[in-house]
């Protein structure tokens, strides 16, 4: 018995050290983009790398917003994000809610076809959907990236697991006690699903935040760009300025990184959704 609890902490402590060999060989390029940030160009690739600048340059952050108009950029990327995300949330929960305590005509086959798309390409289908927004007047606007975005076919799966997690009976009693289907989804579903939507808060803001090629093919004018073009663009003007570069990118993922630490308690029960139970 002792030696069979000695091979299991033994075997734990193994995975542990190989966890955190992985996570701090993970972390090495972004402790390197926040130590160039903090460096004149010169001395970023200098041999031996200095992980620890001996002059920090802070005026990299304050000169970076003065070479483009990043703050533009920044509000329009925070304006997309906020707004898809929202739409995402509502979307994807009331159609999962359907798709999971409701009872209509053709509901498996419907869901099925809709998941099934999650296998389609992206970029199978962009340039119709570009041809589409142009036919409507919507090209070189933020609505064209709010409209094409605001359902997500993943958003509706990991939603509805969820909800087939919660019994049905739950659902009938509230009914009996003469509550409709809209007082249900809002008053007892969604209090009930913070995990998911936590899980599908940082996934589409994440994706939004990120995303390049969209903003890219239907953003012209400079003044509605999002930060993700603004860095390309600020890239192929001053190719040469590595540490406004980095600093950049510093910024850019501050947002990101506030959501996930903010909704971290609730990733892990969220992405465990549907998963198989003993």
């Amino acid at each position: 018995m002792k030696s069979k609890t000695a091979n299991r902490r033994l075997g734990m402590a193994v995975v542990y050290i190989l966890l955190a060999l992985l996570a701090f060989i993970m972390l090495i390029p972004f402790v390197w983009m926040l130590s160039a940030s903090l460096k004149y160009n010169k001395d970023i690739f200098v041999i031996p790398f200095k992980w620890l600048p001996a002059d920090p340059q802070f005026r990299n952050y304050v000169d970076i917003w003065t070479k483009i108009p990043l703050a533009r950029f920044t509000m329009n990327t925070v304006k997309l994000t906020v707004i898809v995300t929202f739409l995402q949330l509502f979307t994807s929960s009331f159609a999962a809610y359907a798709f999971s305590k409701l009872q209509f005509r053709g509901r498996n086959v419907l869901f099925l076809a809709y998941v099934a798309t999650i296998a389609v390409p992206w970029q199978v289908y962009m340039v119709p959907q570009f041809m589409f927004m142009r036919s409507l007047g919507l090209a070189d606007t933020h609505l064209a990236i709010i409209i094409l975005q605001a359902f997500s076919a993943f958003g509706v799966f990991l939603m509805r697991q969820f909800y087939e997690g919660i019994p049905d009976s739950l659902c009938e009693a509230a009914r009996i006690d003469g509550m409709s289907e809209y007082q249900i989804y809002a008053k007892i579903m969604l209090p009930l699903s913070k995990p998911a939507l936590s899980t599908l808060i940082i996934f589409t803001f994440v994706n939004t935040w990120n995303d390049f090629l969209g903003p890219l093919i239907y953003l012209t004018s400079e003044s509605k760009k999002t930060l993700q073009i603004g860095l390309k663009m600020f890239i192929s003007q001053y190719s040469a300025e590595y540490g406004l570069i980095m600093a950049a990118s510093v910024l850019s993922l501050i947002p990101v990184l506030t959501v996930f630490l903010l909704l971290q308690k609730y990733f892990v029960a969220g992405i465990t959704t549907g998963a198989v139970k003993g």
